[in-house]
């Protein structure tokens, strides 16, 4: 074993005996999540539970969410293992929330779409009585038209059943029809009439009592400018030479000083995800901050 080796594994060993001294050692403890009751019934039932700490009035350990956490803790472990190589236990963690992920989208589809937006229109007594109890009917009759996307759905199957896959194509091609429509009149509105909207604005910018606002106007005057700037760049009709020329290079840095700026928000909020795991080892799991 080489040095290095050694010095590594002393620190593990260390590191390891500190934790499950404070595990074992403190009040806190490590690892555990504690719950109060919220709200009782009548006759002293507790019927609702809320986080709490510890050292807290009527505190008591949850099995439920301390498995739970030790859980979330070694999953998010199994992730970071990527870092050294791949592994099994990331591959473990991947499948499982992949898995779980995959699951739970099924089933709020199906209570979501099936049960809420289909089977409440085509029988909504026997929606109520056998799926939702505490549902607020505002119709008691059938709605005949929602046959048609009960029928489109099923015909989404054909395509496992040889000789009647073609069936599949006509829902597939109302489906990505409808989207395609409903999403160009998104994107038109978000990426065209938006941002022509933010760009009509006042060169110069007066207050409520009439005094002149300077960094509001020359504000305004750099994001004109810079809109003009970037159109010159790609306006190919005209040879991009003498004053052309530069307005298109300074086109060119506003474009480049854009996009730097969407890179670093992303890489940001993939910094505050990670800084977040960080705080669920450290604080909720260790309990090594504010313990």
């Amino acid at each position: 074993m080489s040095r290095e080796m050694r010095l590594w594994t002393v620190l593990f060993v260390l590191g390891g005996l500190a934790l499950l001294a404070k595990g074992t050692l403190t009040e806190s403890g490590l690892g555990r999540l504690y719950v109060k009751p919220a709200r009782t019934a009548e006759q002293g039932e507790v019927i609702a539970w809320t986080a709490a700490e510890p050292m807290e009035t009527d505190a008591r350990l949850s099995p439920a969410r301390t498995v739970g956490l030790w859980i979330a803790a070694f999953l998010t472990l199994g992730i970071f293992s990527y870092l050294y190589r791949d592994n099994v236990l990331y591959k473990l963690a991947e499948s499982i929330i992949v898995g779980v992920s995959a699951g739970y989208y099924f089933v709020a589809g199906f209570w979501d779409s099936i049960v809420a937006q289909l089977l409440v229109e085509l029988a909504p007594d026997f929606t109520r009585a056998h799926f939702r109890p505490g549902f607020d009917l505002t119709r008691h009759d059938t709605d005949w038209w929602f046959v048609v996307p009960l029928v489109l759905s099923v015909f989404l199957f054909c395509k496992f059943v040889p000789g009647v896959g073609w069936l599949a194509r006509w829902p597939l091609a109302f489906v990505v029809g409808t989207f395609a429509g409903l999403r160009l009149v998104l994107f038109l509105d978000a990426d065209f009439v938006s941002q022509i909207r933010n760009t009509i604005m006042p060169l110069v910018v007066y207050s409520a009592d009439g005094s002149f606002l300077v960094w509001s106007s020359l504000r305004n005057l750099g994001i004109i400018l810079s809109v003009l700037a970037c159109l010159t760049y790609f306006f190919f009709s005209v040879e991009h030479k003498g004053a052309i020329g530069r307005v298109s290079r300074i086109g060119i840095w506003v474009l480049m000083i854009t996009f730097g700026a969407s890179f670093a928000f992303t890489v940001m909020g993939r910094i505050t995800l990670l800084t977040k795991r960080f705080e669920f080892l450290f604080v909720d799991w260790l309990r090594l901050i504010g313990g």
